[in-house]
């Protein structure tokens, strides 16, 4: 099962990547946790240089080249070997990202990025996504007061970028309304595991219910 998280910054996806990774413990399934850009080593130095601060320069049409070639070598060396194993991949972002920033909130399109990535990931699509949505405002307030977090170029956009992010994923959100879960984000940390956990669990059950068809 390949099962993708997605947000603005500062929704608080890494602590909920964690969250599945530790149900999935509980449950016995094999499992990865992985992220984009970036998850393995090309990948990993494409996202260099997009995130990096001082490439402020970049093309939107280059941005989204790029997002989408890490996508292809992350897919190519380890999300599609996972699966074929039988393991679950669990990821942090995925093509919605680019919909929702790139087509979106860059205004190139998000039937054009679509297609760019479609073409780099062949058509794969996640089985399920959680989308934690949460107020621009509080995600980058969520960052400044995150001493540790890495600082980088879209963290420096104006606040209006990050409401038409917003605006985006609530696009995409439109488009795949079967696969995309929304989580309300602003809830303590106990809210948000309990509201994972539940639907996690019924979309595996789910999942291994249309496997037995």
């Amino acid at each position: 099962m390949f099962i993708t998280l997605e947000g603005g910054d500062g929704s608080g996806k890494t602590t909920v990547i964690e969250d599945m990774a530790a149900l999935l413990e509980e449950q016995g399934i094999p499992y990865i946790k992985t992220r984009e850009p970036g998850g393995i080593e090309i990948a990993e130095k494409i996202r260099a240089v997009i995130l990096n601060p001082q490439h402020t320069a970049m093309d939107p049409r280059t941005e989204a080249l790029l997002y989408a070639a890490a996508r292809r070598q992350h897919l190519a060396e380890r999300v599609e070997p996972a699966l074929s194993e039988g393991i679950f991949v669990l990821c942090d972002r995925f093509i919605d990202s680019s919909l929702a920033y790139q087509g979106y909130a860059r205004g190139l399109g998000i039937e054009e990025v679509l297609s760019i990535n479609l073409f780099a990931t062949n058509g794969r699509m996640p089985d399920i996504t959680f989308y934690m949505d949460i107020e621009p405002e509080q995600g980058l307030a969520r960052i400044s007061s995150n001493q540790g977090r890495e600082v980088n170029r879209l963290d420096l956009e104006e606040l209006a970028f990050h409401h038409r992010v917003r605006e985006g994923y609530q696009r995409v959100i439109s488009m795949y309304p079967e696969r995309i879960q929304v989580i309300d984000a602003f809830g303590s940390k106990q809210e948000i595991a309990e509201l994972i956990k539940n639907q996690l669990l019924r979309a595996i059950e789910e999942f291994r219910h249309s496997l037995s068809k």
